[in-house]
C-alpha cells in the first residue's frame, strides 16, 4: 500500500470513529428514553439495565454505519479541498478516481462487515434481549407494576399496590385485587395489608402471598335478579392467602407493546427464507379457507341467476327494489340477498387478510434490509466523497447539514415505502430497495460532476445563468452621477 493510500485512509478514520461514537450514543439515548421509565425503580441493578439496553441498542448500528460513512466522506474530501490537498494531488497527475479508490475499497469492506453483523450478531443480541426480559419478568415481576396505579396486565384481575419495595421489588403493602367478572358471574375482591411475590414452580405463573386481609365474595350463580338484589356480600378474614396468576401472556409480550411475538427478528438471512416459505404455505391455506366457501356459495347463486335470465330484449332495466313485489322473482330476490350477505362477509374478512399480507411483507422487508443497508453504505460514500470534493469545505458545519438532509430524505423514503408495503400497495422486495434505487443515480451524477470539476455550488454560476432573464424584466438604473 502506498503512502498516499495510508494517508487517505488514516484521514478518513479520524472523523469516522468520532462520528460513529457520537451517532451511536444519540441512537442509544433514544432507546434509553423510551425504556428507562419501565426499568428504573423496579429492583434492577445498573448493570442489568445497562446490559439489557446494550442488547437492544446494538441493532442501531445498521442505521448508524451508513450515516457515519456519509458524513465522514463529506468531511474527509471537504478537508482535502479546503487545504488544497486535492488540488495538489490533481496537479501531480493523480485523478479523483485514484484518490477515492482506497476509501471505496475500505467502505466496501465495511459494507460486507455490516452484512455479516446484521446477519449473525444483531439477531443473536435481539434474542438475548428477549431472554433477559423473560428472566426479569419471571424473577422480578414488579417490573411491570407501578405503585398506586391500577393495572390489568394479570389476566382476569385488576390489581393495585400502594407500595412496592425490597431488593427485588418482591415486598408489597396495601394490596387490592378485583376479579374482572361479568354481572352474571361470582364477584370477588381481595384486600390485604401486605404481601410478597414468591417464585412459583411453573415460571409462567406468578405466586402472590398475602397477609392480614379480607376476601369479599358475592355468590350469584343460579339466582334470579331479585334474589341477587337481596344477596348480602360475604367476607372471609385471613391471616395468609396464596394466589397463583397466569402471566404467560405478559412474559411473551414483554419486549414490545405492539404484542409482536414473531421470531423472524432473531433469525439470519437463510433462516428468514425458511420462515418465509412456511409463511407462504400457511397464507395459501388461510386465504383458501376464506375464499373457497365464498366462491362456492357465490357461484351457485350466479349460475341460478344466469339460468333464469330472460331471453327477451330488455327495454328498461330492472330495479332491485321492485323485485320484492313480483312473486315470480322471489327466488331471484333471495339470490341477490345471499350475494349481498356474502359481500358483508368478505368485508369482515378484509382485516384478517390485511394482517396476513402485512405480516408477510414485514418479514420480507426485514430479510432484504440485511443486504440493502450494505449497499446503502457504498451509495452514501459516493455521495459524500463527491459532495466533499465539490464544496471543498470540511469541519462540522456545512457537511453536517448536507449529510443530515440526505439522510432525512433516505429515512423518509424508507418509512414511506414500508408503510405502503404493509398496506399491500407495494411489493415488499421493491419497497426495500426503492431508497437505494432513488439515491444511486444521484450518487452517479454527483460523482460525474466531481470528476469534471463542476461548480455545482457556485452561486455566481447560477446568477450568470439567470442574468439575461433578470435584465429583461428589470428597469435600467441611472448612474448615480446623473441623478
Amino acid at each position: 500500500m502506498k503512502k498516499l493510500d495510508k494517508y487517505i485512509i488514516k484521514t478518513f478514520f479520524g472523523p469516522f470513529l468520532f462520528i460513529f461514537s457520537v451517532l451511536f450514543f444519540i441512537f442509544i439515548v433514544n432507546i434509553i428514553w423510551t425504556q428507562m421509565s419501565q426499568l428504573t425503580g423496579k429492583g434492577l441493578s445498573y448493570w442489568e439495565i445497562t446490559k439489557f439496553l446494550f442488547y437492544l441498542g446494538i441493532s442501531v448500528i445498521s442505521m448508524v454505519l451508513p450515516l457515519t460513512i456519509l458524513l465522514s466522506s463529506i468531511m474527509t474530501f471537504g478537508d482535502f479541498g479546503e487545504r488544497y490537498e486535492l488540488a495538489a494531488m490533481k496537479a501531480a497527475g493523480i485523478s479523483l478516481v485514484r484518490v477515492m479508490m482506497p476509501l471505496f475499497v475500505t467502505v466496501s469492506l465495511l459494507s460486507v462487515a455490516l452484512f455479516f453483523f446484521s446477519n449473525n450478531i444483531i439477531p443473536d443480541f435481539q434474542r438475548k434481549a428477549k431472554n433477559m426480559m423473560f428472566n426479569i419478568i419471571s424473577s422480578k415481576p414488579a417490573i411491570n407494576f407501578t405503585p398506586g396505579v391500577f393495572i390489568d396486565q394479570i389476566s382476569g384481575y385488576s390489581v393495585k399496590f400502594d407500595k412496592i419495595y425490597g431488593e427485588k421489588g418482591e415486598k408489597l403493602e396495601g394490596v387490592f385485587l378485583h376479579k374482572n367478572a361479568s354481572s352474571y358471574d361470582d364477584q370477588q375482591t381481595i384486600i390485604a395489608k401486605s404481601g410478597k411475590f414468591a417464585p412459583a414452580v411453573d415460571r409462567n405463573y406468578l405466586k402472590l402471598i398475602l397477609y392480614d386481609g379480607y376476601v369479599f365474595t358475592d355468590d350469584i350463580s343460579n339466582k334470579n335478579y331479585n334474589e341477587r338484589l337481596k344477596q348480602p356480600n360475604q367476607s372471609v378474614r385471613f391471616d395468609s392467602l396464596v394466589n397463583h396468576f397466569d402471566i404467560s401472556e405478559l412474559i411473551n409480550n414483554a419486549i414490545e407493546k405492539e404484542k409482536i411475538t414473531d421470531d423472524y427478528r432473531f433469525q439470519n438471512y437463510g433462516e428468514v427464507q425458511q420462515t418465509l416459505e412456511k409463511n407462504r404455505k400457511a397464507n395459501v391455506v388461510t386465504l383458501n379457507s376464506i375464499a373457497s366457501p365464498i366462491i362456492s356459495q357465490t357461484n351457485s347463486y350466479v349460475e341460478y341467476i344466469d339460468k333464469i335470465k330472460t331471453k327477451d330484449k330488455i327495454t328498461q332495466p330492472y330495479k332491485i327494489d321492485t323485485l320484492k313485489n313480483e312473486k315470480k322473482l322471489d327466488v331471484l330476490w333471495n339470490a341477490y340477498n345471499k350475494i349481498e350477505s356474502l359481500k358483508t362477509g368478505i368485508d369482515s374478512n378484509e382485516t384478517g387478510i390485511r394482517d396476513t399480507i402485512k405480516q408477510y411483507n414485514k418479514i420480507v422487508i426485514y430479510q432484504q434490509r440485511i443486504i440493502s443497508y450494505s449497499f446503502t453504505c457504498i451509495i452514501f460514500f459516493l455521495i459524500g466523497a463527491s459532495l466533499g470534493s465539490i464544496i471543498r469545505k470540511g469541519g462540522m458545519g456545512l457537511p453536517v447539514v448536507i449529510a443530515i438532509i440526505i439522510f432525512i430524505i433516505f429515512y423518509v423514503l424508507n418509512l414511506s415505502v414500508e408503510n405502503l408495503s404493509w398496506k399491500g400497495a407495494l411489493n415488499p422486495y421493491l419497497a426495500t430497495w426503492i431508497p437505494n434505487i432513488v439515491l444511486f443515480p444521484f450518487s452517479v451524477w454527483l460523482t460525474y460532476k466531481a470528476l469534471t470539476d463542476s461548480q455545482l455550488f457556485d452561486i455566481e454560476k447560477y446568477k450568470a445563468l439567470f442574468k439575461p432573464f433578470i435584465e429583461r424584466f428589470s428597469k435600467p438604473k441611472e448612474h448615480q452621477r446623473y441623478q
